[in-house]
């Protein structure tokens, strides 16, 4: 099956600065893919490429198998983009805008389907009011559903909840899943990374222009076997001096990374002895964040 989107030895430079140096990947059509990266590292450079926004100085893209180049219109027709961005046109209501949105694409008559997107996403009240009106909250709405009104197999979120109220972050998600579901590609950044280790089946990180990371979430969640025990110790409490050797915490809540966990019955052992009452104890799992941490450390 062609892939939704293809990228091949992707380059691009600005100035003095290689944005992008040498990025290949693919991701299949229906799959939910993360691009994490520090600020920086390429991600909106690389989406801007997909989308004809900027040139490439070598390599190829593909959107569901049409050049982004040499088939733009094709290209760009697949594909549905939400920039970080808040762009909009102060002159008109929310549904003038997707109408106008969709004759960008050649698509008419497809109100019913921009209702569907206005009630998903919670526009219907705001349907008539002026852009300039809204909320950033609510214009960030506005720009997904234009990212949706043609109907796009590929959908590009670029920070698409940064600056936004839980509400819609939970409303979006539910959204976007449903589109997935239904086979639409996802391709998402984010810095929200419980998102991305909540939503994505494989993820490729980037650090300055190239890709460092490539592989399923699961995949990267198991390259950290670590856990983490936390202990809340009364007010004023000091360690044990083996247990000081492995905290750089100040208390009274002290952490200490586990590489096996029999070592939490051995800790709680050393505080017993010391005549240390434990008041509250956690144990966590490795998380994307320390995956990620972990990455661009060895990057």
């Amino acid at each position: 099956m062609t892939p939704a989107l293809s990228i091949r030895n992707l380059s691009k430079r600005y100035r003095g600065v290689q944005a992008l140096d040498g990025v290949s990947l693919d991701v299949a059509q229906g799959e939910f893919f993360g691009l994490l990266g520090p600020n920086g590292a390429g991600k909106t450079t690389l989406i801007n490429s997909l989308a004809g926004l900027a040139r490439p100085d070598g390599g190829s893209v593909t959107v569901m198998g049409h050049d982004v180049i040499t088939d733009y219109r094709a290209a760009r027709a697949c594909l549905g983009v939400v920039p970080q961005e808040l762009v909009f046109d102060p002159f008109f209501t929310v549904r003038e805008t997707l109408r106008l949105q969709s004759g960008y694409f050649g698509v008419r008559g497809n109100d019913d389907w921009i209702d569907e997107i206005l009630h998903e996403l919670d526009l219907t009240a705001k349907a008539d009011a002026n852009m300039r009106t809204l909320s950033g909250g609510m214009k960030r709405r506005v720009l997904v559903a234009q990212a949706l009104v043609h109907r796009p197999p590929v959908i590009v979120l670029d920070e698409p909840t940064a600056g936004v109220d839980v509400e819609l972050r939970q409303g979006l998600w539910k959204f976007v899943q449903k589109l997935n579901r239904a086979g639409h590609t996802v391709l998402l950044t984010t810095h929200y990374l419980e998102e991305a280790e909540a939503l994505c089946e494989r993820i490729a990180m980037l650090k300055s222009g190239k890709v460092v990371s490539l592989d399923t979430t699961a995949n990267l969640l198991s390259r950290l076997h670590r856990h983490t025990l936390s202990v809340r110790l009364p007010a004023g409490v000091v360690l044990p001096q083996i247990l000081q050797a492995r905290t750089s915490d100040a208390g009274p809540v002290f952490s200490f990374t586990l590489d096996r966990l029999e070592e939490v019955g051995e800790m709680l052992s050393v505080l017993r002895d010391a005549g240390i009452r434990v008041e509250d104890m956690e144990i966590t799992k490795p998380d994307l964040e320390a995956v990620f941490l972990d990455v661009m450390r060895a990057a």
